[in-house]
């Protein structure tokens, strides 16, 4: 465990006692007095895109939210605003960088955007804090990335996981040789095994993290293939699409993350991603929670005859009857109209004491099924569209 930072090996009970701190410091007054644990995180709001791109419409630049110490301004689709601070490593990316052994002795091609978005100064941010030389480079133009890989020496790349291919093939085209890379972190898409595995002929070993421009570093690879471990800055919950409920360990749910940034104090942000947290303990001698890496998107809103149906609209059909432990909208279309299914986990029997419930909340009629507690999957899916 030599190299690691020790708040990476530290118990669980040590963690959570430092992060509800942390917390505590952050929130305010009225909240912090809720919030003796981790778990009681769930008494608070969830924090979605929406309602934040809409209070920073009404109270620009940052939605009301306090700041301090800000010294960068980012715009993301939405649109949404997004601050950057001065202090090292504000997004919390080294840790990953680590992971990857990305040090002092590298130089690293960053080819992550810095148009708009802060990809580019998070990663920035990081690799000077590990201690390596940072070839600010940017997306596109693969024949200049090319001849500056070769000229400056480049031993490390950063970016999204297709692009580096792009780099390699342009510099096997241009009778170029780059084999002085040999570390990848990647973010921003899919790592097929594929990739991986010819990255890895070429002798370039590349594990993935995971982040937003909102909260900064979330998860991160520390072995290939193997679960995603959760940053020490960062408390993550798992819970129902359209909710601010907890799943079941193990079962898909949507990622909400409170970043340890009093800075930018975001609390319980829904990134809209789906995971699940894996249990048991990694290899590498790190202990905390990890995370199975990216299941889909959380916003299931489906538009059915017309109108959009919402997982939040699902979660409050839930909430009107206690007897239902959980519901699943499918959607199908019998080739002249769209058909909806209402699946709902009760002991009840009656189906037609949900009939009124749906109508209302859904805004539309649709076949009731009821079926026995736990026979939904645990897949996160509140509403699946057949069509």
């Amino acid at each position: 465990m030599s190299g690691l930072d020790p708040r990476e090996t530290r118990s669980a009970d040590a963690r959570e006692a430092d992060q509800v701190a942390q917390l505590k410091r952050q929130l305010t007054p009225d909240a912090a007095e809720q919030i003796t644990s981790l778990a009681d995180l769930a008494k608070l709001p969830v924090l979605r895109k929406s309602e934040l791109s809409k209070a920073q419409a009404e109270h620009p630049p940052f939605g009301g939210i306090a700041t301090k110490g800000i010294t960068r301004l980012f715009q993301s689709p939405g649109p949404i605003y997004e601050p950057g601070g001065e202090g090292a490593d504000w997004w919390r990316f080294a840790s990953a960088l680590r992971a990857a052994n990305i040090g002092a002795n590298d130089v690293i091609q960053n080819t992550f955007s810095y148009h708009f978005t802060p990809a580019g100064a998070m990663f920035e941010s990081a690799a000077i804090a590990v201690g390596a030389q940072v070839f600010a480079a940017g997306p596109g133009q693969t024949e200049l990335q090319v001849r500056a890989a070769h000229d400056l020496g480049v031993t490390a790349y950063a970016g999204t996981p297709d692009y580096l291919g792009a780099i390699l093939a342009k510099a096997d085209e241009m009778g170029v040789d780059l084999s002085r890379i040999t570390k990848a972190l990647v973010s921003g898409g899919p790592l097929f095994p594929a990739v991986r595995q010819g990255y890895a002929d070429r002798g370039i070993a590349c594990l993935q993290c995971y982040g937003t421009a909102d909260v900064g570093h979330i998860a991160y690879e520390t072995v290939a293939d193997a679960p995603m471990i959760v940053d020490e800055g960062a408390i993550v919950e798992i819970v129902t699409p359209g909710t601010g409920d907890p799943v079941a360990p193990g079962e898909i749910g949507e990622v909400l993350v409170t970043p340890l940034n009093p800075d930018y104090p975001l609390v319980r942000f829904a990134t809209g991603d789906l995971s699940a947290v894996v249990t048991g303990l990694s290899d590498c001698g790190r202990t905390n929670m990890r995370l199975a890496g990216w299941k889909g998107r959380a916003d299931q809103a489906t538009k059915i005859k017309g109108m959009f149906v919402r997982p939040e609209q699902v979660a409050s059909l839930v909430g009107r009857h206690p007897e239902i432990a959980r519901a699943r909208i499918e959607v199908t279309h019998d080739g002249q109209r769209d058909q909806m299914l209402v699946k709902l986990e009760t002991q009840a029997t009656d189906e037609t004491v949900f009939e009124a419930a749906i109508r209302e909340v859904l805004k539309l009629n649709g076949a009731i099924q009821l079926v026995a507690p736990g026979s939904l999957p645990r897949d996160g899916v509140v509403i699946a569209d057949l069509r």
